[in-house]
């Protein structure tokens, strides 16, 4: 028997807990009892949104609210401009293009994140556009960009709104969305709130709100206003994902028990943990700027197929790390700190990667990495 470590960047591991929640026999949607479900899960998102807007749930991928944000916003002919610093910068992009959108993109280095002075460059020469869109975590090259001074300057253009997608950076990194001034906020269940995939979650500022009275593009399924106004009455517009709304109750009620400072530290130790235990075995992390504490990526040494060495893991040991994309697939790997995901689970992904790197012929010292990240677990919990 090999036991499983899933250790990617989504879907994550979902708790026992939460598993047994989602195990109980399927209810109609359309009555009290799933209605109080329904509001209490829609409740426990408030905080972790850093809210007081409605949180609307939808059954769909986080891609689908992503394309909400913006068909609901925008109008034919506005012009966007996008963070494209990654592959999921890329599909704001595409999205945006789909429907017709004027698009312009700040284009960074992959590892590098955005700067809000760019950003501020581009409103003055541009003041007609209507939405910034960005990632709070880019999650194929590990990096959190500056949300809240992005947030800054954008609260300064009184008609243009800021699009952030939180998919991996929602319940990793405190995320104040009111007090920033974050205009709408994404994210998806099978990354921090410990789900399997098929929901996704946005808010939107009044802001935004505004916008959608004017908006033109079109739209049905993914119709915010008549999603708001259905789960105002705790129920929703289509059919929902009656289990997982009953893992979603599980989860938030865990996460309100552990407290969000706690989530926020355990999130920020094993990324810490993680990142001093690769530079400790002498590789190069990709993140060049402020690195996310979602995931850490980090590039093989020179000769070595990280693709190879993936799957070697995640076959022969058990542990499921993820690849690198586009340019640099079959160069990187990236290591998840996402929801359940505690201080031994980084133990256990370095120890695995420390294991298949020597496995592979890389000149590295067992044991180094595991010792790296364990000092900074045990200097985050003194005994006294």
């Amino acid at each position: 028997m090999t036991k499983k470590y899933l250790i990617a960047p989504g879907p994550t591991p979902v708790p026992e807990e939460v598993l047994l929640e989602m195990a109980k026999p399927v209810m109609h949607h359309r009555n009290a009892q799933f209605s109080a479900i329904f509001a209490e899960a829609r409740e426990g998102l408030k905080p972790v949104f850093g809210t007081k807007q409605d949180v609307l749930i939808l059954l769909s991928s986080g891609t689908a609210a992503m394309e909400a944000a913006l068909i609901n916003t925008m109008s034919a002919g506005d012009r966007v401009l996008v963070i494209n610093a990654g592959k999921f910068g890329e599909r704001f992009t595409m999205i945006a293009k789909a429907y017709g959108l004027v698009v312009d993109e700040l284009v960074y280095e992959w590892g590098r994140v955005a700067r809000a002075e760019d950003v501020k460059a581009y409103l003055d020469r541009h003041p007609d556009t209507k939405a910034v869109a960005v990632q709070g975590s880019e999650t194929s090259t590990t990096v959190y960009h500056p949300i809240r001074e992005l947030a800054e300057v954008v609260r300064g253009y009184k008609d243009t709104i800021l699009i952030v997608d939180g998919i991996t950076s929602v319940g990793v990194h405190e995320t104040r969305m009111d007090e920033w001034g974050i205009d709408i906020l994404i994210t998806g269940s099978q990354k921090a709130l410990m789900l399997p995939p098929g929901l996704a979650f946005i808010a939107l500022s009044e802001k935004a709100w505004a916008m959608t009275k004017k908006s033109n593009l079109p739209k049905f399924y993914l119709d915010l206003t008549v999603e708001l106004k259905n789960q105002k009455q705790d129920t929703t517009a289509w059919t929902p994902g009656v289990n997982l709304i009953y893992g979603l109750k599980a989860v938030v009620k865990m996460l309100k028990e552990e407290g969000y400072d706690n989530v926020y530290k355990r999130h920020t130790v094993c990324a810490e943990a993680t990142r001093k235990g690769l530079q400790a075995l002498g590789m190069r992390l990709l993140a060049k700027d402020t690195p996310a504490n979602s995931a850490t990526g980090f590039f093989v040494p020179e000769g070595v197929n990280a693709t190879a060495v993936e799957d070697y893991l995640r076959e022969k040991v058990g542990v499921t790390l993820a690849s690198g994309q586009d340019d640099i697939k079959g160069k990187a790997i990236r290591v998840s700190h996402l929801g359940y995901h505690s201080y031994f689970d980084t133990i256990i992904a370095l120890s695995a990667i420390e294991m298949a790197l020597k496995v592979f012929g890389c000149d590295i010292k067992l044991g180094a990495g595991v010792a790296a990240a364990e000092a900074v677990i045990a200097a985050a919990f003194p005994a006294k």
